[in-house]
């Protein structure tokens, strides 16, 4: 069994909640990710989108085996502005990611008080990031395209076939993920990183 998301408007604060773009809620000792562009000779720490936050409460009762945490939370930050019709210094390759290009983050605990919204801004101090969508959490199959967590990639290959899928990322109107030139990006790890929450080993195709 694998985890469906399904994204969704809304006008409700999903501060730590689980969400789908928007500000990430991070706890005080959580840098933002950033990867190191060179651009002309010149080198700058260029921040990765914020994809997703997952409030891991909200999947418990869809992972029996415990396969995932089930409680505090889950990050994700990726170069796919690309993806989503943005231009970008990190060009978009086909295959597995250089390492860097997908970050994935996870605090124990969730704490209200001390966990802060941090928002990316330009030079005119306007907001970087999209409007946050909600996600609702279904069952679906191990091997169901889509947007998804757990199960396997729904193109899974000879290299990626024993890997479990940590998040899968589809096409979505919703999302803005229109799937042109490419089928699905999956955030891939072996079962026993996922058991240790060794989430600096997990391995990004986009295929």
């Amino acid at each position: 069994m694998a985890i469906r998301l399904t994204l969704q408007k809304t006008e409700r604060i999903l501060f730590c909640g689980s969400k789908w773009w928007g500000d990430p809620d991070l706890p005080e000792n959580m840098q933002y990710p950033t990867m190191e562009v060179n651009e002309g000779g010149e080198s700058y720490e260029y921040p990765l989108t914020f994809i997703c936050q997952i409030n891991c409460e909200d999947i418990a009762a869809f992972d029996p085996e415990g396969r995932l945490p089930h409680e505090g939370m889950l990050y994700f930050f990726g170069a796919v502005d690309e993806l989503i019709g943005y231009d970008s210094p990190v060009r978009t390759v086909l295959g597995e990611w250089p390492k860097g290009r997908m970050v994935v983050k996870y605090a124990k605990s969730i704490n209200f008080e001390t966990f802060q919204s941090s928002i990316l801004v330009d030079d005119d101090n306007q907001s970087l990031t999209e409007p946050e969508l909600e996600i609702v959490f279904s069952e679906c199959e191990d091997n169901a395209p889509g947007m998804k967590m757990l199960g396997h990639s729904a193109e899974a290959d000879e290299e990626t076939k024993d890997l479990v899928n940590l998040l899968q990322i589809g096409e979505d109107s919703v999302a803005g993920f229109e799937a042109c030139g490419w089928k699905l990006l999956n955030v891939l790890a072996k079962e026993s990183d996922l058991k240790f929450g060794n989430w600096k080993k997990t391995r990004t195709y986009l295929v």
